[in-house]
């Protein structure tokens, strides 16, 4: 075997752990409310110790919210594939159409674990936790994509208004009946926001 393949395998092989370590976590908060879920009961349910468990996450609210994180990571993948000529609101909200579409409304992991953490003040504060970090990645794709300071007003409000509205957007989503469209909801929230920012 090369050694320039040796790389790429360990680096599936992590994401692999990471990816059962959350699945884990979201299996025993669903069965048993993420107040009764402990590090260990995850790391016994995923087959690792809690040694490894602490290589890949500081808690069990940031294990279970590591869905949250590939998700708006995917997101902002999206933006930054978008015409560098874009303006960046326009190029957030054609992002956040291809993203919605492609995830669509009934994926149930996602909507349990948004329910999970509505009910729960501490995944409530680290998920925001999470949007804080990844609001610093999507400020710098805008910063990049306007010529704009990085760390701004403009840039800064861009940034928080677009994921703002995507939270926004979904916690209206959840109290709505079954079938209702998410994207649509999203893109009339984005539409909002966006006012200021055309």
């Amino acid at each position: 075997m090369s050694t320039t393949a040796e790389p790429g395998l360990r680096e599936r092989k992590k994401a692999a752990t990471r990816q059962s370590l959350h699945a884990a976590a979201m299996r025993l908060a669903i069965e048993h409310g993420p107040d009764r879920v402990t590090v260990e009961a995850i790391a016994d349910e995923a087959g690792v110790s809690r040694r490894t468990f602490s290589n890949y996450f500081g808690s069990k609210e940031e294990a279970l919210l590591y869905g949250d994180y590939q998700r708006i990571h995917l997101l902002i993948e999206q933006v930054r594939a978008r015409p560098p000529g874009e303006a960046p609101w326009a190029a957030l909200t054609a992002a956040a159409e291809q993203f919605y579409l492609k995830l669509g409304d009934l994926d149930p992991h996602w909507v349990a674990q948004s329910r999970l953490v509505r009910t729960q003040p501490g995944l409530v504060a680290a998920q925001v936790q999470t949007f804080a970090a990844l609001e610093r990645e999507l400020s710098a794709e805008i910063a990049a994509r306007s010529g704009d300071d990085p760390g701004g007003i403009r840039v800064k409000m861009t940034s928080a208004a677009f994921l703002a509205s995507l939270r926004v957007a979904l916690h209206i989503w959840l109290d709505k009946p079954p079938g209702t469209n998410l994207w649509e909801l999203v893109s009339e929230a984005l539409a909002e926001a966006g006012r200021g920012f055309r």
